[in-house]
This record gives structure tokens, sequence and C-alpha cells, in this order.
């Protein structure tokens, strides 16, 4: 079986990045490769119980997987047909966002009345992400969904195409018979383990935060306001998130070290809550209730190389970094959208898309932007973490004149949005 692009890996990058690809030029053939996709998007009710119910048994209904998509995020799933399949009812819009110190009083705020924009972002969760993904591909009949798992990828290319090979007798392929695939470009959007990287040799330069990241879904006594919430504290940031469907539901990201996360994860759900009220500084009066909790390591990882001999990576097989700042599947989105304007670009010159020079256009468009998040985000952490006197006292004093400089807080505020 040919194709013209092989995608490895259904998250959301993978299916993005197949939407887009047959939005741009229909005539392109595209095989998605995914066992996942052999399931069909599970989607919770409309509506969930109101909230003197949800501690029995509403919480639960949440994926614990949640993104803040960004205005650029969400502009690149407009233009490729998935936004409007994602249910309005479980896009929840943030308009505020409160950042402060717990080791001191600096405290910054952003409002999207600042930029003069609706909002700042969507709390999405990223199971219905991906369902409006599916239903907008369910319209793309030149995109092919294969569920059957990628035994090897021969990065040993042949007439410019690199073959794929596919397990044998495991889940229905809807390409018709055979059990490899052709294809002049293959993508590695198969996550952070990214086997396609490790067949392929694709160094990355990488290190272990030894700190986990805990994710859950909660109630809380006063209303989110929709607003994001982040306090710094010396072990980690932890944010809420507002939640939809009820103003007093939140997500949760804490990061904290091993040692601390393993015990939070011990507790049972009302200790939990009351540490919870406890490291938010009851800013939102007690957390009532709790789902169950999942525990994330945390780990830093970049390509040094994005591409080699027709195969190119992207998302998080290309990078991850610290959820700090919600920007992880922002950049898997931003990837999409350049790694697709170059193939589609190149496509129409009459150039193959596994062409040395489209996938090093795309690492030059990409490479330097994803790099200079990461230190970005890696340089606030350490700063956060610093407990000296004086580190603290000009961490402070350096968060309140930037919250008073309403120039300097806008520009902030759209490189965040990309915008």
């Amino acid at each position: 079986m040919r194709y013209d692009i092989v995608i490895i890996g259904a998250g959301l990058v993978g299916q993005s990045l197949a939407a887009a690809l047959a939005s741009g030029n229909p005539a392109l053939t595209v095989a998605l490769v995914d066992p996942a996709l052999a399931t069909p998007p599970d989607l919770p009710p409309e509506l969930l119980p109101a909230l003197p119910d949800l501690a029995a048994n509403g919480l639960d209904s949440f994926d614990l997987r949640v993104s803040a998509l960004t205005a650029r995020s969400q502009h690149l799933l407009t233009a490729i047909g998935a936004w409007q399949w994602i249910r309005p009812a479980r896009r929840q819009p943030y308009t505020h966002m409160t950042v402060w110190d717990a080791e001191g009083t600096g405290e910054v705020n952003f409002d999207a009345a600042d930029l003069h924009v609706p909002c700042l972002g969507h709390i999405i969760e990223n199971r219905e992400t991906l369902a409006g993904l599916r239903q907008r591909l369910a319209a793309c009949p030149a995109v092919t969904l294969i569920t059957q798992p990628v035994r090897y990828l021969d990065s040993r290319r042949a007439d410019g195409l690199t073959p794929v090979v596919l397990e044998r007798g495991s889940g229905q392929d809807s390409g018709g018979q055979g059990d490899t695939l052709l294809a002049s470009l293959v993508v590695g959007a198969d996550g952070a383990h990214s086997r396609v990287r490790q067949w392929v040799g694709l160094p990355t330069s990488e290190w272990d935060y030894q700190h986990q990241a805990l994710v859950a879904t909660v109630s809380t006594e006063r209303p989110m306001a929709a607003t994001a919430w982040q306090r710094f504290r010396p072990q980690g940031p932890l944010a809420l998130l507002p939640m939809p469907t009820n103003p007093r539901l939140a997500s949760i990201v804490w990061s904290t070290s091993d040692t601390e996360a393993n015990t939070l994860m011990a507790l049972d759900n009302a200790d939990f809550c009351t540490a919870l009220s406890a490291a938010f500084e009851q800013r939102l009066g007690a957390i009532t209730a709790c789902s169950p909790r999942a525990a994330i390591p945390l780990r830093q990882r970049h390509a040094r190389r994005y591409w080699q001999d027709g195969v190119v990576l992207a998302g998080d097989a290309a990078h991850t970094i610290h959820p700090l700042a919600g920007q992880g599947v922002n950049l898997g989105f931003k990837d999409v959208e350049v790694l697709a304007e170059e193939i589609l670009a190149a496509v129409a010159r009459g150039i193959s898309p596994g062409h040395d020079q489209v996938l090093a256009r795309y690492q030059r468009r990409r490479q330097l932007d994803n790099l200079a998040t990461m230190a970005a985000m890696e340089g606030f952490k350490r700063l956060f973490a610093a407990d000296t006197p004086l580190i603290r006292l000009l961490r402070n004093s350096g968060m309140t004149q930037f919250d008073r400089l309403l120039p300097v807080k806008q520009h902030a505020m759209m490189q965040a949005m990309g915008l």
C-alpha cells in the first residue's frame, strides 16, 4: 500500500496533521496508523450532575487529561474544520489568569479585557478535542485509518519511499490487503516515548526533573470565576483550571517532588482535599471533593534533529516540556501548522513531501521556537525554586512591578496566546 504520507500516532498532533493535510490538498493520500483508532471516542454525557451530586458520582466523569488551548491553537483547529465538532458545552473559556508567589506577596493578573479579546484561551478535555478531530477525519476520504500496530520502520529507503511494516493479523485495516505501507514521508507523532524516533536513531537531550505532576478533577467551595489560578511553590507550581458544566469545577495540575507526590498519592480523598486547600492558600475556599488522582513523571526531552531520510518528528515525539505554563500541546499544534504548510507548499511545486529541503525548513522554523519556550519554562522553574532571601525579594518585587506595566503584560499575553 503506497501513500504520500504515513502518520504514526493518532493523538492530538497526529490527527490534527492528517486533517490539516486533507483540508489543504484533498488529492494527497494520507494514512493515520494507531491501534487506538479501533476504539470509538469515549464521550461523557453532555451535562453532568449539578454541584450537590458531584462528590458522589460526577467528578470521575471527566478526563484527567485537559489542555489549555491558546487562540492560535483554536485558529488551527478552526481552519482544519475540527473546532466546530468540539461540543460548546465542553469548552471552558477563561478570561482571567492569576499567578502568585508562595514565598512572598508578588502577584500578576492577566485579563482578556486588556487585550480586547473575548478570552485568553479554552480549557478542554483531551478526549473532547480528539473526538472533534475524529469527526472531522470521518469527512476526509483521502485519510485512511489503520488500526494495526506498527512492527517496525525500515529506514532503508528505495525509490524515495520508506517502508512501514505492520503487525500481521492484528486489528482491522481499512486500506486493503498487505502489511507494509510505503510512503514518501513518515511522520512520528507517537508521543514522548516515540518508537519512530528510536527506530530512526534521532538523538535527544533530556533530563529527569525528579518531579511528578498530580492531576485530578476537584470541586471548590467558591466559583472559579473563569480564571486560571497558579501558585508557584518552591517544590513546583500548583494550577487550578476552570472546567465546563459547573463554575465550581477545576482541573488541578500539581507539580512537586517525587517524595511529596508519593505522600499525596497515598492520602485518602478527605486528607488530600485538606492538603490541596492548604497548598492553594484557600483562595477558592475549601476543596470539597476530588476525583481519582493520577501522577505523571516529569521529564524534559528535545530531539537534536527533527528529521532524517524521509522521516520527521512532531509534537511530544520531538519535544516534551514542563507543564507549568501549559504550553506542551500548543507547541505540538504549532508543529502541525508549520509542517503542514511546508508539505503543502512543496507538493504544490511538484516536490516530494519527504524531500530533505522540505524537512530542513520545518526544523529551522520550529526548533528555535521550541528551544526558546523550553528554556523560558526551565528558567521560571528554577527562579521560583530558588529559596535565598535576596532572590525571593527580587522575584516578588519584579512580579509586582511587572503587574503594573500594562504594555509589557499585553505583549507577554500576546506571546503566550500565539498572537
